[in-house]
């Protein structure tokens, strides 16, 4: 009989994070249960993983004094035993200690993946209530919770590994696996790459470290040399209508797509020469970890230009599989994906290389095996 596990994300589920459904869906020596606060309007169905919302309880002064004094909801703890779960594995450190003391009183073990904007944020921004009232007490219960010898980590990237030692969580409690990606579903698709649209794909949210205004400004400079250059961009967020307007300013024909979902963005792939994602350290410290967009756009073969904190030297090798260029560097970005739209043999040997790292390092097939492998027997007392 298969172990349970109780997959933990406050919200179920986001439709941007199909890694998390996908994830539950590969795990073959556990069974996986999805636990949830909310159901997120629209999101992702999981018709093949069971799910649980457990929605706090008590009354509003009671769940407040609840929150602050860190204690555990009767209704998890109920729940979480009724479930007969051997483990908890929480996605985002901000709901793992949301959710840690009602794990702690179920006496369960919890191993917790980091992603990147829960441990890439400087501690002075939470703790000045930027991102709420609540959140102010989130770096110190990070720090705390992660001294209990029954909770463990994973970063999704060596980055964030070296960003939670930075941050106070002791290095032997973390461990990198890599979230991983289906290599059969994302696969090379559609007209050879060579003979497609000079297209470049954008995927992510709208949002300061996504760089979305520096996509924007690289593709002027690089229609000045490639005129019939195409750019999609794919993702909402509150950056989209300046892109637009941005976009409309310098008279470049930029496609905004807004939210697609996998089977589009999939689509979109199938069609693309060159997919980009500029990325930048926000103001407030938050970069990328592992963007999951990037090993999907690997495995269908499609070179990839970045320079995204926790993809270079992890995933796109520079001149191998891909492009890598400095933050904010817009000269270097559109040179980059100039060099590869434009000549159809080194387009060809990074497509080929980009394949083949994605299925050698990453399909979720090894990923998983290492998941179930290395880090949830660890974590398992029965």
């Amino acid at each position: 009989m298969k172990k349970r596990v109780a997959i933990f994300r406050s919200e179920l589920l986001p439709i941007s994070e199909t890694f998390i459904r996908d994830q539950a869906n590969a795990l073959s020596e556990w069974e996986p249960v999805l636990l949830g606060r909310t159901e997120v309007p629209g999101g992702l169905e999981t018709p093949n993983v069971q799910r649980e919302i457990i929605p706090e309880s008590g009354c509003y002064p009671v769940r407040s004094l609840r929150y602050w004094l860190w204690l555990p909801d009767s209704n998890v703890v109920h729940r979480l035993q009724q479930l007969n779960v051997s483990l908890v594995h929480a996605h985002f450190g901000i709901g793992a200690t949301d959710i840690w003391p009602s794990v702690k009183a179920a006496n369960l073990p919890m191993v917790v993946t980091l992603h990147g904007m829960d441990i890439n944020i400087h501690q002075w921004w939470w703790k000045k209530g930027h991102g709420g009232l609540r959140r102010r007490v989130y770096p110190c219960r990070l720090k705390k919770m992660a001294q209990d010898p029954n909770v463990s980590f994973i970063a999704v990237s060596n980055a964030i590994k070296r960003r939670a030692i930075e941050q106070g969580i002791p290095e032997e409690k973390i461990t990198v696996s890599y979230i991983g990606v289906d290599t059969e579903k994302f696969k090379p698709s559609g007209l050879p790459i060579e003979k497609r649209k000079k297209r470049i794909l954008f995927v992510g949210r709208m949002v300061e470290k996504k760089a979305p205004l520096i996509m924007v400004r690289a593709f002027y400079e690089i229609r000045k040399q490639v005129p019939d250059a195409e750019l999609v961009m794919i993702g909402i967020g509150p950056l989209l209508e300046d892109a637009k307007r941005l976009a409309r300013s310098l008279d470049v024909p930029v496609s905004f797509l807004g939210a697609q979902n996998s089977e589009e963005v999939t689509a979109q792939l199938h069609q693309t020469r060159v997919f980009c994602l500029p990325s930048i350290t926000a103001s407030n410290g938050d970069a990328e970890g592992l963007p999951i967009s990037i090993l999907e756009a690997m495995a269908c073969g499609i070179p990839v230009v970045t320079s995204a904190n926790g993809a270079v030297n992890e995933a796109i090798f520079h001149k191998e599989n891909g492009l890598c260029f400095k933050e904010n560097d817009i000269k270097e970005l559109s040179e980059n994906i100039i060099s590869i739209i434009s000549k159809h043999q080194y387009l060809l040997e990074l497509s080929n290389a980009a394949r083949r790292i994605a299925t050698e390092k990453f399909a979720i097939s090894k990923t998983i095996k290492f998941l179930e492998g290395n880090i949830y027997p660890k974590q398992n007392r029965y």
